[in-house]
């Protein structure tokens, strides 16, 4: 798989190391907001996001066991993670996470872009999930051309084609 994770802006996307592993579990609890509406103990609360994150790194490894694992940095400085799948037929992005400091300031963007520059090159299509209640995240990526392909209610299945493929 050909691709380019850097970007002129100062972005960088690099593999993940075990050092980061702290990071991953603390961006990890920046994302669950929903389960902190839960009414109990914070402790409670904070095992049950840890327990949350482990079964989704478990089930991440059984459902995309060649996946890579990516860090986002911006001027050397760590914030985000991707979890991408370079498969046969697609290219799928299975994690994407920022920090709450670099979330609305078109990071996100440039990362979806530098991933649909890498499906390009490969002449495969990107494809994703997002929760369907995830406004921003699924207007950023209809904004980038992804359409969707499937809803099963919790989640929107989507699809964004490299202009080099052809789609009836």
């Amino acid at each position: 798989m050909k691709a380019n994770f850097n970007s002129s802006t100062g972005l960088l996307i690099r593999p993940a190391r075990d050092s980061d592993k702290p990071f991953i579990a603390a961006l990890h609890h920046t994302t669950r907001d929903d389960l902190r509406l839960i009414d109990a103990k914070r402790d409670f609360i904070e095992t049950l996001i840890e327990q949350q994150h482990h079964a989704q790194t478990v089930g991440y490894g059984e459902m995309f066991p060649n996946a890579m694992y990516f860090i986002i940095e911006m001027q050397f400085e760590r914030i985000g993670q991707i979890v991408v799948d370079f498969g046969m037929s697609d290219v799928r992005l299975v994690d994407f996470s920022l920090i709450p400091a670099a979330r609305g300031k078109g990071l996100g963007k440039q990362v979806v872009q530098i991933l649909q520059n890498a499906a390009t090159v490969n002449h495969v299509p990107l494809t994703l999930a997002v929760q369907t209640l995830n406004l921003s995240a699924k207007a950023l990526y209809l904004q980038l051309g992804f359409v969707i392909t499937e809803t099963n209610g919790v989640y929107e299945q989507m699809i964004w084609y490299p202009p080099s493929i052809r789609v009836n």
